[in-house]
């Protein structure tokens, strides 16, 4: 039986890891312990997993009380971005294996420690990159591994985030770059991990441009300047655009995001918490909108943008070879989107002959079916019949982390920035 403890009690740590160990693989898996800077937090997951009630509780400042107490074999780090280098590398101090949701940090620098502590320890780092489990994004490794587009010359990826995902990054702690590293490493580090494994390359070089076009104070959608507001209680939200795309006078429309916990009730009381803050605030000093441009170390090249302020959410990817092209695009959270989609394909169009549309077989679970697949690599290892390797480590995750910080470092200095400079013991960055 193998032990865990959580740092964390997040929406994601109860639905992604807790859940399943109590339910799927409880015959191998126990929780012993849970710590969290909010107590809230304790109540909330023993009401939803009564089965939680004798395991013990931790606060933030006692990681090394917890392992002294309940002996873990594992422990799965699922608090607020910033925190996670200090559990994980407190973890690996005691040779734990350490489970993390991305990012795996907010700097490149913390990504450094984090690596130097695993080499320093006898335990080792997993990084929770569950697109790389969609069954498209693992059929697209499949061909690209296969040769079927030959050598990939480049990459073009845009990313889209309807006005209700997007809006909710700027009502919650992701708006603080000290907290979340912006969200061209809170949400960014995926689709770079991504395209990073389906190339099987390391991105060197990064030239970005960004900017705050939705969000802010000064944005053209703000109804009236003023700090301070929350949704719940603002009294020009009838003329807030954000709001009324999502909600109606009476509050008695709701709307479902893998995201975000709806019910608000239960998260009253949360320490330090609203997730209701105005997107207009003058303090928002983060992007809500790139485009970038990555150069790999074996040749191919990436045309990268992502915006946080679109009428529906998904993403267009087209990735060419020296033999062909492979093309798709997603429509994410259809009942969101205010017209028809069509149901997601790959197409494969050969350099010299007819295209192909291809079918996949799609699975049911959380982000497009990769949460069951990444949850069974976590808790029962990698499936050996598997012919590529999947889950991340801890180089992959600072690979992630690093093209986020050179994406907003490149915006910030209007110049290339270098990743192995970012990742460096030394840094030569202004």
């Amino acid at each position: 039986m193998k032990r865990y403890v959580v740092c964390g009690m997040s929406k994601r740590a109860l639905g992604m890891f807790i859940k399943p160990m109590l339910e799927t693989f409880s015959s191998s898996c126990q929780l012993v312990g849970m710590l969290d800077v909010d107590a809230r937090r304790f109540e909330i997951c023993k009401e939803q997993y009564p089965e939680t009630n004798g395991v013990p509780e931790f606060g933030p400042g006692e990681f090394e009380n917890m392992v002294k107490e309940t002996r873990p074999d594992a422990v799965i780090v699922t608090s607020r971005d910033d925190t996670h280098v200090t559990y994980i590398v407190q973890g690996l101090q005691h040779d734990l294996e350490v489970i993390t949701e991305k990012p795996m940090a907010t700097t490149a620098s913390d990504c450094r420690r984090i690596m130097v502590a695993e080499k320093e320890s006898s335990g080792h780092v997993n990084v929770t990159f569950n697109y790389r489990y969609n069954p498209y994004h693992m059929k697209i490794k499949e061909m690209i591994a296969s040769g079927k587009i030959g050598r990939v010359t480049s990459v073009d990826l845009n990313w889209y985030i309807d006005t209700y995902h997007g809006s909710t990054y700027f009502q919650r702690w992701n708006r603080y770059r000290e907290h979340s590293g912006g969200l061209s490493i809170h949400k960014s580090s995926h689709h770079f991990d991504l395209v990073n494994w389906w190339l099987d390359q390391q991105p060197e070089e990064i030239f970005a441009y960004g900017a705050l076009n939705y969000y802010g104070s000064e944005s053209v959608h703000n109804p009236r300047k003023e700090d301070g507001r929350h949704c719940s209680t603002c009294d020009v939200q009838l003329d807030c655009p954000y709001y009324m795309r999502w909600n109606t006078r009476s509050n008695s429309a709701s709307v479902q995001d893998d995201h975000i916990d709806s019910d608000m009730k239960r998260r009253k009381g949360y320490t330090n918490y609203r997730p209701d803050k105005c997107v207009f605030d003058s303090n928002i000093a983060i992007e809500d909108t790139y485009t970038a441009v990555v150069k790999y170390d074996r040749g191919s090249l990436l045309n990268y943008s992502v915006n946080f302020s679109l009428p529906y959410e998904g993403y267009r990817l087209a990735v060419n070879g020296t033999e062909g092209r492979i093309e798709t695009m997603e429509y994410h959270a259809p009942s969101r989107v205010p017209f028809p989609t069509p149901k997601q394909t790959i197409d494969y169009f050969p350099l010299f002959g007819s295209k192909e549309t291809i079918h996949v077989v799609e699975r049911e679970g959380g982000h497009g079916g990769g949460d069951p697949v990444l949850q069974e690599d976590i808790f029962l290892g990698e499936d050996p019949k598997r012919a590529y390797t999947i889950l991340s480590g801890s180089k992959d995750g600072a690979l992630a982390v690093a093209a986020g910080e050179a994406v907003w470092r490149s915006v910030e200095q209007k110049e290339p920035v270098r990743i192995e400079e970012l990742l460096a013991a030394k840094k030569t960055l202004k």
